[in-house]
């Protein structure tokens, strides 16, 4: 039952982690005969199981520790809204209220994040747990929380912990969550009391998932095995700035540092995508060693897509929506901010909605805030408090570089010298099987990933051979530098940001969210809007931009240093009164001295919402609250745009491809989860990508995509096991293929005009046609996609439809993705036919080299009135409750999937309007 704390629907684990999977369910095999053995004991144990892990919410509970009473007040929807007297007792009252609804995801959560998951899961996870422990990010907590955090968060975290674990006092298993009773027929695991890291360490996961271009910097490495630099170019564009704009538009920049806008500077390379992408030896990468490279990096990819995944799509960088609109341009003469992160689809909802409020705000009580947060994190991550609001969006920043390890006995080379590893050893304890120790190697670089891996290290070893090794040693490994394995100031920021009550407060919060670095914007009460991009971002040196792997032996590769934090770009109520951020460039890269990353998102989606919000705008329109809703939900097709036309002037000899290609007459570009227009272009253009790169891509280059579980679109649940492993098998034999992104419509955007380039040729496949150009390239792929959808959906186009294809199952972590067909019945939800699609503004992904199944989602979406908070809008994509059968385990979805927002009560008449149950919790 390996662990997915946001169980990516769609999402499928490579062979490993199939030979996991049938480990892991013998594991749960004496559950199944426990649950079938008998009607009556089953009928029992089914409900009296599920009642007992619901949370009191009604009444009063004393819990020692608290110092005055504090009140839990919950919605219709169970959303709860909290009032204290002073700090410490809201933070405790805000760990055990979370603790009641979410405590199975919590504890999943801190083993993940510890290198603990063989304790509550076997063996399955030794292998997840060891790079885990490699990584440290517990070890990097704890020094966080002894050495860097104020005394205020300690304390805070600590009446967190205190809370968590008041709840915990004198429960079983079974009375903290259904998945508990499950895993106890299994072994005799018992939940640990929480701690303070548990918490911090949590930051930890979430910079991991959000990490940037770490795949990026291997599929181009892997990339110079069969392809040339031009070639190379081809698939890294540069980031199209006359086009799609970037995120800072206006000079405040100049305040600081007086450069912004004279184009002056290039101290730190260049800001551009893919700018020295296609040059390998220019980036300095590490092809001293190619042989050791190219099989450690392709090695370790086998490593990485394994992992469980935190928040995102474990660093596969998603994306989010989040754009803020003032005053002079809304119905309210005031700020509208919308936000709405791109993250896997998980049940329960990655997020926690809640309100955190002192009775009275004094120094004594500090906060009066509302919003998303984690289970198992206090305070509030993204939302408003009663004079700011504020919403993220990942800034796709490089904050990490693989390095290439000369390995020679126990050291490392070093500008001609070997260095001692740093070592330590680790003992993984594995329920129902015996301890495992390994030992932890690191250079000046980081932790070697590669020793990870038998096979790894193999593959090391007899890479040393290689006449092109800076010398015949040992052999090679793999490094990581990271900026999150260093420790931060991020868990100050979060509570300094829900205290902030202006520009300046939170421009100073902002300054400690050192990792994961987001796109942060900002609107007040007082009528203005702004954007700042914090975190720790490193400098390297001249004609190094960490776009590809470096040689870890030679100093001048290593970084140089951190951009200053009054170097990073901001922007304060800009003139055209409109901020849009959406993971495209930070900035120009003409205008600033330094090098944010080489791997911006493209601007698709970023775009669209700027060419929406004047098309309200532009003519002296004003926008409201719903209008923002719907700009959220706009299905727009930008690929669809470009290659259409093209499509329609295609001379098609079979009728039935043709009578496909007229569903495309008069579309307009709207990915409707009932269009069959939608669901024919969408197949053409997976086949598109198929047709054109995969067969020319190296085996070993992913493409950010795992093998994904596709389910057969005439059921109506998960597909059984054999139709999983042989649609994944099939794919594991074909080549790469992309996951058909933003950047491969850029791709495909800037070889239009190129009819007879050779991305364009493709051979002769049984009937089908070889194509020599493009446009017989196009024809091939109309011919593909007719026949995929007739085997998908039908012969008959007149019900087709996207929805048909592009659905969302959610499934619960962990049991839920591999327990037995019981519980993943009691424990999953869907289908849910979607609307929207790839680099559409509403946001559902889907991955080409699997298929059209919805693998992240806008996770929760919210639209915050700075006019009138209580008249702001928000949605969960699940819903408050990780307890399955509970009334609000996802009953929000129906509204989610149907673009609905539910009303967001801030001020204390709105919430005792909406209140449902009120629990007293009493010293």
């Amino acid at each position: 039952m390996p662990p997915n704390t946001t169980a990516s629907t769609g999402q499928q684990p490579g062979k490993s982690g199939r030979k996991k999977g049938r480990k892991a369910r013998l594991v749960v095999l004496v559950l199944v005969l426990a649950i079938i053995g008998g009607v009556a004991y089953g009928a029992y144990w089914s409900i009296s199981t599920v009642r007992a892990s619901f949370p009191q919410t009604k009444g009063s509970i004393s819990l020692e520790g608290l110092s005055g009473p504090v009140d839990v007040k919950r919605d219709g929807y169970g959303i709860p809204q909290i009032y204290a007297s002073s700090d410490e007792d809201l933070f405790m009252a805000q760990g055990y209220v979370q603790a009641q609804d979410r405590f199975y995801e919590m504890d999943v959560r801190r083993h993940m994040t510890s290198g603990r998951l063989s304790e509550m899961f076997g063996k399955s996870q030794v292998d997840n747990d060891e790079f885990l422990r490699t990584l440290g990010w517990d070890r990097v907590a704890k020094k966080e929380y002894d050495t860097k955090l104020s005394d205020a968060t300690k304390k805070y975290l600590q009446a967190y912990a205190k809370g968590v674990n008041a709840y915990l006092a004198g429960k079983e298993g079974k009375e903290l969550s259904l998945e508990y009773a499950a895993l106890g027929f299994a072994n005799d695991y018992k939940p640990a009391q929480w701690t303070p890291v548990d918490s911090v360490s949590w930051l930890k996961a979430m910079a991991w998932d959000l990490r940037g271009n770490m795949e990026d910097e291997i599929d181009r490495a892997l990339l110079t095995s069969r392809l040339g630099p031009r070639q190379i170019e081809d698939l890294y564009p540069q980031y199209p700035y006359d086009r799609n704009k970037a995120i800072v538009q206006e000079g405040q920049y100049d305040e600081l540092t007086g450069t912004y806008g004279q184009g002056s500077g290039t101290s730190g390379g260049t800001a551009g995508a893919g700018a020295s992408a296609g040059d390998a030896s220019a980036a300095g990468t590490a092809t001293d060693g190619t042989t050791g490279l190219q099989s450690q990096l392709s090695g370790l990819y086998d490593v990485l897509e394994d992992l469980p995944t935190a928040v995102g799509v474990n660093g596969n960088g998603i994306g989010s929506n989040s754009w803020v609109v003032s005053g002079d341009h809304t119905i309210t003469g005031k700020p509208l901010l919308a936000n709405d992160p791109h993250l896997s689809a998980s049940l329960p909802s990655v997020w926690y909605q809640m309100g955190l409020h002192c009775r009275s705000v004094s120094s004594k009580c500090q906060y009066d805030v509302t919003g998303y947060t984690f289970a198992g994190l206090p305070g509030v991550i993204i939302g408003h408090n009663r004079d700011i609001s504020w919403g993220m969006t990942n800034s796709g920043v490089d904050v990490t570089d693989l390095y290439l390890e000369k390995l020679t006995g126990d050291g490392y080379q070093y500008d001609g010298k070997v260095k001692p590893f740093t070592t330590r050893e680790e003992t993984i304890e594995v329920a129902g099987g015996s301890p495992k120790k390994i030992v932890v190697r690191a250079t000046n670089n980081g932790p070697l990933l590669s020793d990870r891996s038998d096979e790894l290290v193999k593959v090391g070893k007899k890479a040393a051979v290689d006449t092109s090794a800076p010398d015949r040693g040992d052999g090679y490994g793999i490094s990581l530098r990271w900026t999150a394995l260093d420790p931060g100031t991020s868990m100050d920021a979060v509570f300094a940001m829900n205290r902030a009550a202006n520009w300046s407060d939170f421009r100073a919060a902002a300054a400690l969210f050192d990792v994961p670095s987001q796109n942060l914007v900002y609107a007040d009460t007082e009528g203005h809007i702004g954007y700042t991009l914090p975190g720790k971002i490193p400098t390297r040196a001249e004609n190094v931009d960490g776009s590809i792997p470096q040689p870890g032996w030679d100093s001048k590769y290593r970084w140089t240093g951190y951009v200053p934090q009054d170097e990073l770009p901001f922007e304060f109520d800009p003139a055209r009164g409109y901020i849009v951020t959406a993971n495209q460039a930070v900035i120009d890269e003409d205008k600033y001295p330094h090098t944010l990353t080489t791997d911006w998102g493209y601007g698709t989606r970023s775009q669209r919402i700027i060419d929406l919000i004047k098309s309200k705008t532009d003519d002296g329109g004003k926008i409201s609250t719903d209008d923002m809703r719907q700009m959220q939900l706009d299905n727009s097709s930008e690929i669809a745009k470009l290659l259409v036309p093209k499509l329609l002037k295609l001379d098609i000899a079979d009728k039935d491809v043709r009578e496909a290609q007229k569903l495309l007459e008069g579309w307009d570009y709207t990915q409707d989860a009932d269009s069959a227009a939608a669901a024919y272009f969408n197949s053409v253009w997976r086949n598109i990508l198929k047709l054109a790169f995969s067969h020319k891509l190296p085996k070993e280059v992913r493409v950010k995509g795992q093998c994904l579980w596709v389910d057969p679109v005439n059921t109506t649940g998960p597909a059984d096991e054999t139709e999983k492993v042989r649609e994944c098998g099939q794919r594991d034999a074909e080549q790469a293929q992309p996951d058909g992104g933003d950047r491969w419509f850029e791709v495909v955007r800037t070889l239009m005009d190129d009819e007879k380039s050779d991305w364009w040729k493709t051979p002769k496949s049984g009937t089908r046609p070889k194509a020599d150009n493009r446009d017989e390239l196009f024809v091939r792929a109309m011919i593909d996609a007719r026949w995929e959808l007739t085997a998908k959906l039908g012969k008959d186009i007149d019900t087709w439809s996207w929805g048909r294809l592009h659905r969302l199952f959610l499934k619960n972590q962990t049991l839920g993705t591999d327990g037995p067909g019981f519980l993943q019945y009691v424990l999953n939800r869907g289908p849910w036919k979607l609307s929207g699609g790839e680099a559409a503004v509403n946001a559902t992904g889907w991955n080409a080299a699997g298929g059209y199944g919805v693998v992240w989602v806008p996770s929760m979406r919210m639209v915050v009135n700075l006019g009138d908070l209580d008249k702001s809008k928000w949605i969960n994509l699940t819903g408050a409750s990780g307890h399955a059968y509970s009334a609000h385990y996802t009953d929000q979805t129906d509204k989610w999937a149907d673009g609905e927002l539910l009303d967001w009560s801030f001020s204390d008449g709105a919430v005792d309007k909406s209140t449902s149950d009120t629990l007293v919790l009493k010293p």
